[in-house]
């Protein structure tokens, strides 16, 4: 078994609605997704001979992903009253809205399954809230 892993970081603001502690304030945090790619079998020929994958298409997918997310507040579909969204709208602030409570463990799986909707073999994904705690995913075998 071959196994790849690269990494991407970005910077975002979120919160936990319906939570009783500090993360129900908006707040930040330097995301870092490291995600792994497996396979059994290299390329056989031609410009990518002797790789499981290109190391240049699955950091470009990764670094993509976190792009898209950074410098922005990601907020749980209908945790923010109309008025809010409104307000920060015409605030023009990058505001992104998400189908699930924007946590690591969700964030994990969220970044998995865009992975392997863009064909890549990926195993798992990491997604760290901070240096040193991270969640990870992974399909059940």
């Amino acid at each position: 078994m071959y196994r790849l892993k690269t990494s991407s970081a970005f910077d975002s603001a979120h919160f936990l609605a319906g939570y009783e502690g500090k993360c129900a304030n908006i707040h930040g945090h330097r995301w870092k997704i490291e995600a792994e790619f497996s396979g059994t079998k290299l390329v056989g020929g031609g410009a990518k001979r002797g790789m499981l994958i290109d190391f240049g298409d699955i950091k470009n997918a990764v670094r993509d992903l976190a792009d898209s997310f950074d410098h922005a507040l990601i907020y749980e579909e209908n945790s923010l009253k109309e008025e809010t969204v409104s307000a920060l709208n015409a605030e023009n602030f990058k505001l992104i809205v998400v189908k699930f409570r924007p946590t690591a463990e969700n964030f994990a799986e969220y970044f998995y399954n865009k992975l392997k909707e863009d064909g890549l073999p990926v195993s798992s994904v990491a997604v760290y809230e901070t240096p040193d705690n991270c969640a990870v995913y992974e399909e059940e075998i």
